[in-house]
């Protein structure tokens, strides 16, 4: 006869393995439900568009930097020559002091007074008021004179101490502001890379279009305001094509503020380096309507962009890292004011 016993209950660490995984298979799908979707080819250039931007902005402040470490290099190199060149003039003053004394001795003796001044800092020296009764005209004025250039290599070298401090304090500021630049540009390869290779190709060959169109826009046939504003737009007009690269002023690739100074140093004007420096190097233009070919034109509520107007509503300017130097649209960005040079 069949046995019907009871069938055993399952044990209770069985029961909870399998509690354990069904929620965790809940929580899993619950989570996959919840994922957040893989960015559109739109919203990563969005993304990119705006790193970009971010980078420009640090490269503006990186370029202003170094063109204060190259003037205060300059300055310490000036200043360090200047203190060179100081004691050297005042070991030359020691010496002819040193033969006044010579021969004041071989006439019959050398008095107190230029005993104190050989053995002793002649700055000093000179406050005694009652040893310079005891000089000569000849020895008081040369005394005089070396005093003055003792002050001054002081005052140079003091200086100097100063400005070797601004310097390494710029330096740092360089390094902290290539690091930032690096960091944007490398965000936004970081995120081209979550493209797919059509897609890539798709953005290149939109921004390469932009840059053929670029090439057949009219500029009418607006007068620039002067000769020097047109040779200007003249030479950036020889840099059409040529790439974007941060820092660089030419001849063959530039930064917005780069592609600028070169252009004016070819019409033989030194401008400044950076697009915020150049705002302040002419006269303003806050009428869109009221520029002139060859106005400098300032972008953006900080200035970190910069352009050259060629006529026709359209402004000649090194967009973006990726891209090259084309004409565009004034209203494709927040347009500020143009400076007239």
């Amino acid at each position: 006869m069949a046995s019907h016993r009871r069938p055993k209950p399952a044990s209770r660490i069985r029961v909870t393995v399998l509690t354990a995984t069904a929620t965790a298979a809940v929580a899993l799908s619950s989570q996959a439900a919840h994922a957040d979707p893989k960015p559109t080819k739109s919203e990563v250039k969005a993304k990119v568009d705006k790193l970009y931007e971010e980078a420009e902005q640090a490269t503006e402040k990186y370029d202003g930097a170094k063109e204060q470490q190259d003037k205060l290099k300059k300055q310490v190199d000036d200043l360090q020559d200047n203190v060179a060149r100081g004691q050297a003039d005042l070991n030359k003053q020691r010496d002819q002091l040193g033969a006044l004394a010579s021969a004041q001795y071989r006439s019959g003796g050398i008095d107190e007074s230029v005993q104190l001044f050989l053995s002793s800092d002649p700055s000093n020296f000179l406050d005694k008021a009652a040893s310079m009764d005891q000089l000569t005209t000849q020895q008081a004025e040369a005394l005089k004179t070396f005093q003055a250039k003792e002050r001054s290599l002081a005052q140079q070298r003091h200086e100097a101490q100063g400005k070797l401090a601004d310097l390494a304090e710029t330096r740092k500021q360089l390094g902290e502001k290539k690091k930032e630049v690096q960091g944007k540009l490398a965000g936004a390869r970081k995120l081209l890379n979550t493209l797919t290779v059509a897609e890539r190709s798709s953005l290149a060959a939109a921004d390469a279009r932009s840059s053929r169109a670029s090439s057949r826009v009219d500029l009418g046939n607006e007068v620039p305001a002067s000769k020097l504003g047109a040779a200007a737009l003249a030479a950036a007009k020889t840099r059409e094509g040529m790439p974007y690269a941060w820092t660089a002023t030419g001849p063959s690739s530039f930064d917005c503020s780069g592609l600028m100074m070169w252009s004016y140093a070819q019409a033989g004007q030194h401008i400044p380096r950076t697009s915020q420096a150049q705002a302040n190097a002419g006269t303003r233009i806050y009428s869109q309507s009221a520029l002139k070919p060859g106005d400098l034109v300032l972008f953006f509520g900080d200035l970190h962009h910069v352009g050259i107007y060629a006529g026709g509503g359209m402004v000649l300017h090194s967009p973006k890292p990726g891209a090259f130097v084309r004409y565009e649209s004034i209203g494709n960005m927040p347009f500020q004011f143009g400076v007239r040079i």
